[in-house]
């Protein structure tokens, strides 16, 4: 008889994340927010099944996004999880120019350990997905969207230099999706 796949951490982690995000919609797109999330471990998923790290990127945005502490994170599931999604959280206010946020960002996942970079690519590649998709459905009115001051220039630098700092995943298929999506989009 096999041995049933332990979820517990993950499916604490749905929980926890959805009740976080109650309510909020991913941005401009009429549905819950959470799918975000849960694409996002979806992707990870492709790479992994370390349960913390699927946790990790379940909760990636609550601190970002939401109330929710990296306290709370660490309290409720523990170390590891709580420094992955730590990582992933802009060490930047929100009232920072955009560009210096996203160097802020990128600094960060440069230096990130390579557990943070996966749980990163999980989010970003969802990210891409999403802009992808809608930049084939309208156009350049998408940079309209975003609070870079030279649209699409700026999200194609950033989203560029992402693929540069996440580079050391490069043999797995969600990044080759990735870079490819950068490089259809921009």
């Amino acid at each position: 008889m096999n041995n049933p796949l332990n979820t517990g951490l993950f499916d604490r982690a749905t929980v926890f994340a959805t009740q976080a995000h109650s309510g909020t919609e991913r941005r401009g797109k009429g549905y819950p927010y959470i799918i975000h999330c849960m694409e996002a471990a979806s992707i990870v998923a492709t790479i992994t099944n370390d349960p913390e790290m699927l946790a990790a990127t379940i909760l990636h945005d609550t601190v970002e996004d939401t109330s929710v502490t990296i306290e709370q994170i660490r309290s409720e599931f523990g170390n590891r999880v709580a420094d992955l999604v730590a990582h992933e959280t802009a060490p930047s206010p929100d009232d920072a120019p955009w560009r210096n946020r996203k160097e802020a960002q990128l600094a960060q996942l440069t230096q990130a350990p390579y557990d943070s970079k996966v749980v990163a690519l999980g989010d970003k590649l969802s990210n891409m997905r999403a802009l992808a998709a809608d930049y084939k459905t309208i156009g350049d009115q998408l940079w309209k969207r975003f609070h870079a001051p030279n649209g699409k220039e700026d999200v194609a630098w950033y989203y560029r230099s992402l693929a540069e700092a996440l580079s050391e995943l490069e043999e797995t298929a969600a990044y080759q999706e990735f870079v490819k999506l950068i490089s259809d989009t921009f």
